[in-house]
């Protein structure tokens, strides 16, 4: 790793804290940096995951790089570095990161090893827990910003605890081709697509789009596909005037039972059960979103 003087996470971009308890902080982060800014080095100061609601990012620490879309988690473990790297996206990143004191690492358990991963996909368990966060953190639902913030860490130690570490370093084109057409598949997920269309964007056979884009994020097409539908849901479902079947249709689904399924599948309740949760269904939330995986 380039020796750069390390600094605080994100400590020359945009910051606000919007929650600081005894437990953790909530942190919102806005990064303008792009391609021709130059790497840097930055440490996390307390154990932390960090949902990418918009734009990539890359990193890369302990000799792994990892890049991030919208929906996948940074995870940084206190004291650790990694290089921050914008090589493939002009338009910045937004992070929505959960800082936890040690008082509560013991309350959340799982594997100690887990927060060393660096990095999740965007996995539904966790892209549906990082829109409800975000709903919260807006004042568009009853849920207390804190209490989802625990829930995604916790769910995210449950999923890790079964997840093979597995090093990812394809070529710089490969990463850039990938990342590209990620942002493209967000952009557009409300649109019918299929694999050829995300590879024509690559300017890739289908085959090779298929496996350099499931080797560089984590994830196939298709599933980051449906998951950024399903992470538009959750954020849309926090309003209450908004129609369940509009809110399928409008996300990109065409139709309803399949995406009541598949929301189903991701958050583990249906999706006028995670809309009463995100109005204040304690009970609900406690008993299924926070469940382990």
């Amino acid at each position: 790793m380039s020796r750069i003087k390390a600094r605080d996470y994100a400590a020359d971009m945009p910051a606000h804290t919007l929650l600081q308890t005894r437990t953790l902080s909530v942190i919102d982060y806005r990064c303008t940096a792009g391609p021709g800014d130059r790497p840097f080095t930055e440490v996390f100061p307390r154990h932390s995951v960090s949902f990418v609601r918009a734009g990539s990012f890359g990193c890369r620490a302990r000799n792994r790089s990892y890049e991030l879309v919208t929906g996948a988690l940074l995870v940084g473990r206190t004291g650790d570095e990694y290089l921050c790297t914008h090589d493939h996206h002009h338009g910045g990143d937004e992070c929505l990161s959960f800082q936890f004191e040690p008082s509560a690492l013991d309350a959340l358990c799982g594997d100690a090893k887990a927060w060393r991963a660096g990095w999740m996909p965007p996995l539904p368990q966790l892209m549906v827990l990082g829109e409800l966060a975000q709903a919260a953190v807006d004042g568009r639902s009853d849920i207390g910003a804190d209490e989802v913030g625990m829930a995604l860490a916790s769910r995210f130690l449950s999923l890790q605890s079964g997840r093979p570490a597995k090093a990812v370093d394809p070529r710089a084109a490969d990463r850039r081709r990938a990342v590209e057409t990620a942002l493209w598949i967000d952009a557009h997920a409300h649109e019918p697509l299929d694999l050829d269309a995300a590879a024509r964007v690559a300017g890739l056979s289908p085959f090779h789009f298929l496996r350099v884009f499931s080797r560089v994020l984590g994830v196939t097409p298709h599933q980051y596909l449906v998951r950024a539908r399903l992470r538009r849901a959750a954020a849309l479902l926090a309003d209450p005037a908004r129609a369940v079947t509009d809110i399928a249709y409008d996300v990109g689904f065409n139709d309803v039972s399949n995406f009541v399924r598949s929301f189903h599948r991701a958050a583990g309740v249906s999706p006028g059960r995670f809309r009463r949760a995100a109005r204040g269904g304690r009970k609900i939330f406690q008993d299924r979103l926070a469940a382990s995986a």
